[in-house]
């Protein structure tokens, strides 16, 4: 490349998104993409509703690396591993090879967390966290199938929904005490317990796996109370972890995340983050909204025109049809309590502070509908 490129690592929602903005302010300017898989564009949010939408992996697919190079009209180096940056220079290394950037965004996302399990067959629980792993995942699921989910956040309880409502025999383990405990309080956690279990899915809860054995085609687990059980599959989702060690590695301020501005910059000027990796006002938003608007605005600040990302309050909603959950999370750290009204599984609940702002909410079921009422009283992120 001649002249040094704007590059994105990772071609993911967050990469994608930002390459397309970016287009529709600078057409010609070059640009390159590098994915660590094959470079095929689809909408990540699909993966644990996709039995629901009767989609296999090859069904979720959207564009191809070659049609989205040519859309995007930008170089995509697929199947290729970043190996190291160097802010000083301001270059990376690709494949044993150095080239130089103009500036650089990390979009290079989460990565599953790995349990610790005991077992011969504990190298054979799967995650789901790209097209990859749910095309491995669809291939192993029979009808039918017996199927254990360590954990029960968000992501746990969407896959529960989802295979449950296919005819699937759905168990749920987790250490806490409710669903989405991190999200929800205790009554709005029971109420889509109750709506999960409505469907058949059971819950080992304030429970954790021991060991994963092989038990002919199927699977011994053992729990942490000593029962055991077989399960056809086993499948982890107890949390993602975000991609930064690549930024470490260079240098940047990592904490949770990749540590970055209001600009999405890092803490090298040149360098900036986008999505599950990176870490905003000292949270992690690995969600479609933030990235939505995070890229709008890294956008025009790598088209030349520097603009703070403006994020407001951005409730997630939960796919969970059985009990429709909507969510906006307070602050880490922030001081205060939940206050609940109405009877499960129609709720909603505000996290009020000592002076009686409110930070964050929770509803469920009919509460789903005072969604713009109780995001118009939470202040904004940025």
């Amino acid at each position: 490349m001649s002249d040094a490129a704007r590059i994105i690592i990772g071609t993911g929602h967050a990469g994608y998104t930002l390459a397309r903005e970016f287009r529709k302010l600078d057409e010609a300017a070059p640009l390159l993409l590098i994915s660590a898989d094959d470079g095929t564009s689809y909408y990540k949010p699909n993966l644990s509703k996709a039995l629901a939408m009767g989609k296999d992996a090859a069904a979720l697919a959207q564009f191809t690396a070659e049609q989205m190079a040519e859309t995007l009209n930008a170089q995509i180096r697929v199947n290729s591993r970043v190996e190291a940056i160097d802010p000083a220079a301001k270059t990376i290394q690709v494949d044993g090879e150095t080239l130089p950037y103009a500036s650089l965004v990390l979009a290079t996302g989460a990565e599953p967390i790995r349990l610790g399990l005991e077992g011969d067959a504990a190298n054979e629980v799967i995650s789901v966290n790209n097209l990859a792993d749910y095309a491995g995942f669809r291939e192993r699921l029979a009808d039918g199938s017996r199927v254990l989910l360590i954990g029960a956040g968000l992501i746990g309880c969407e896959f529960a929904n989802d295979l449950a409502a296919a005819g699937h025999q759905v168990t749920a383990v987790d250490l806490a005490q409710w669903p989405l405990p991190q999200l929800l309080p205790e009554a709005c956690g029971e109420a889509l317990q109750g709506g999960l279990e409505g469907l058949g899915v059971q819950f080992r809860l304030q429970q954790s796996v021991a060991a994963v054995k092989t038990a002919g085609k199927a699977y011994q687990v053992t729990f942490s109370n000593g029962d055991s059980a077989e399960f056809d599959l086993v499948l982890s989702a107890v949390g993602l972890r975000p991609h930064s060690a690549l930024a470490l590695a260079a240098g940047l301020r990592c904490e949770r995340g990749v540590v970055v501005d209001d600009h999405l910059r890092s803490s090298d000027p040149n360098i900036y983050a986008l999505g599950d990796v990176a870490q905003i006002a000292g949270r992690l938003m690995p969600y479609i909204l933030p990235i939505a608007h995070g890229a709008r605005a890294l956008a025009q600040t790598l088209a030349g025109t520097p603009t703070p990302a403006k994020l407001p309050a951005m409730p997630v909603m939960v796919k969970t049809p059985a009990c429709p959950v909507v969510v906006c999370p307070p602050p880490p750290d922030a001081e205060g309590q939940w206050e609940v009204n109405g009877e499960a599984p129609n709720l909603d609940a505000g996290f009020v502070d000592g002076e009686g702002q409110m930070l964050g909410f929770a509803l469920t079921g009919e509460g789903t509908k005072l969604r713009g009422q109780y995001a118009s009283k939470v202040p904004a992120v940025l």
